[in-house]
């Protein structure tokens, strides 16, 4: 794993807040909670471009060979995604894992989404930042049920984190689940989180070029959300390029363009939601 995002920190606390209750709960106790290192991992994508210029840290398997510790992690969340997938699957729930980087918007996207489904699909989310419970209160100020992890020093949620959120929220059949991940277009790619699909959200104000400098990200998302399109002509955003990026990494991602804080383009969005929910 990175030597930064403090998943091998034993001090680093991971707690989650139930916004309704005020009830928080302390996930791991000194991050044992089930990161234990076991082997395998059939992701698509590359964990070798995770790399950090540094040895990776190695475990023991229990036939006595070498695993990086990486791999182990990973096999891990894997398994605690498998179940939740079949957790949600089973109750006809769909769980959606929003990525982006910090400022893109997500917050105030899924505000306006809450606001506009109201009485048509039934939201909750899961809130993942490192440090306060700001967003989940702007969540549940917009109407929705909402849970707060505090990843401390981690920079990405995980499987077995979901898992409790989830089970604290205990969504309705036919509902959404939006799981707001931290804001990081690095970690998050690698992590299943047992969720229907990854949406990327971008923004105006951050460039053209994110989906060819994270193209890990990129690649692992089904839709693409271009956030902020007010201020594209202030900022000198070119959204054909934009797209052609997009197009490059991960030529069968579907892209939406709106303004979550103007409205423009969120029935689309919706409709899309909608369709999701629907679909087997």
């Amino acid at each position: 794993m990175c030597g930064t995002c403090g998943c091998a920190d034993p001090a680093n606390e991971v707690s989650m807040t139930d916004t309704a209750t005020g009830h928080k709960v302390v996930l791991n106790g000194g991050h044992n909670h089930d990161h234990d290192h076991d082997h395998g991992h059939d992701h698509s994508h590359d964990h070798d471009d995770h790399h950090h210029g540094h040895d990776e840290p190695h475990v023991h398997g229990p036939g006595g060979e070498i695993i990086p510790l990486e791999v182990a992690v990973l096999s891990k969340n894997d398994k605690f995604a498998a179940r939740n997938r079949g957790w949600f699957e089973g109750r006809g729930v769909v769980a959606l894992n929003l990525v982006s980087s910090p400022g893109s918007g997500k917050t105030t996207l899924l505000e306006a989404t809450i606001r506009k489904l109201a009485g048509r699909v039934s939201i909750s989310v899961i809130e993942g930042d490192q440090m306060t419970s700001n967003d989940a209160e702007r969540i549940k100020q917009a109407g929705a049920r909402a849970i707060q992890i505090n990843t401390g020093a981690g920079c990405h949620l995980e499987a077995d984190m979901v898992a409790e959120a989830a089970k604290a929220l205990d969504p309705e059949k036919g509902s959404i689940v939006m799981i707001e991940n931290v804001g990081n277009l690095v970690c998050p790619a690698m992590f299943d989180l047992g969720e229907r699909m990854k949406i990327a959200v971008i923004s105006t104000t951050e460039g053209e070029d994110k989906p060819i400098k994270y193209p890990h990200m990129f690649r692992a998302v089904e839709l693409v959300i271009i956030n902020k399109m007010d201020l594209a002509p202030h900022v000198d955003f070119d959204e054909e390029t934009c797209r052609a990026n997009i197009a490059q990494v991960n030529p069968d991602a579907e892209v939406l363009c709106l303004s979550a804080r103007t409205g423009d383009g969120l029935d689309a969005w919706c409709d899309r939601l909608q369709a999701i929910v629907v679909a087997p």
